[in-house]
């Protein structure tokens, strides 16, 4: 099985992408973590883009696609693959469509993990975690049992990720609505997208794309 799993970020994409690899074996295909681990390899495509990067430019749409041609050839044929990050936009949902075809794959379902933006605002900025064992905390969702204390290791002092912040947020969502705007029609027309309430419990939210890919 291939899919696609589009959110923005903090939709708790990571998440359910995660458990589709336990659950099924699926390959979760993030185009950022394959291209670091290129780099780091140095392999002809990893040199290649950290040329590019080394250049402050864009890696362009044919390094990701070698990218995900590379990794595609390394699973075999009886892995599923969960593409996270890409394609961002209609030219390479284009050149996945040739790529999937060259190893024998389709696109069996686009799974949009839908969210509200202001309650994702909350849901974001409100995180914060211990600076000292870095167990993770909510203001309101998952506060410590005592205030200003980590249930984990007593410390007491806490931090959050500065971009943890509502202008950034708001900005990530705008970003993330005009690159999938794009793609989703392309999709909507082989009638394989499936939109999928994002701000329900984990385990819902799982239930849920399960009854997608895996209906009873």
């Amino acid at each position: 099985m291939n899919i696609i799993l589009l959110g923005p970020p903090g939709a708790g994409k990571g998440t359910q992408a995660h458990r589709l690899t336990e659950h099924h074996g699926m390959r979760q295909l993030s185009t950022g973590d394959m291209l670091r681990a290129a780099v780091k390899a140095q392999t002809p495509v990893g040199i290649k883009a950290k040329e590019v990067m080394d250049r402050g430019e864009l890696v362009s749409d044919e390094i990701v696609s070698a990218l995900i041609d590379a990794e595609l050839e390394a699973m075999g044929d009886d892995v599923g693959a969960i593409f996270d990050g890409y394609p961002r936009t209609a030219a390479q949902a284009e050149q996945l469509d040739g790529i999937l075809g060259k190893h024998n794959r389709a696109l069996d379902h686009v799974i949009e993990l839908e969210v509200d933006v202001d309650a994702l605002v909350k849901r974001i900025t409100g995180r914060f975690s211990c600076a000292n064992c870095g167990a993770l905390y909510h203001n309101t969702a998952n506060p410590p049992e005592k205030e200003g204390v980590c249930d984990q290791c007593g410390g007491t002092e806490f931090k959050r990720r500065p971009d943890d912040n509502e202008e950034t947020v708001r900005t990530r969502m705008d970003e993330y609505r005009r690159k999938t705007a794009p793609i989703l029609p392309i999709y909507e027309e082989r009638g394989i997208v499936t939109r999928v309430d994002g701000m329900g419990e984990i385990d819902d939210v799982t239930t849920a794309i399960e009854s997608v890919i895996a209906p009873a």
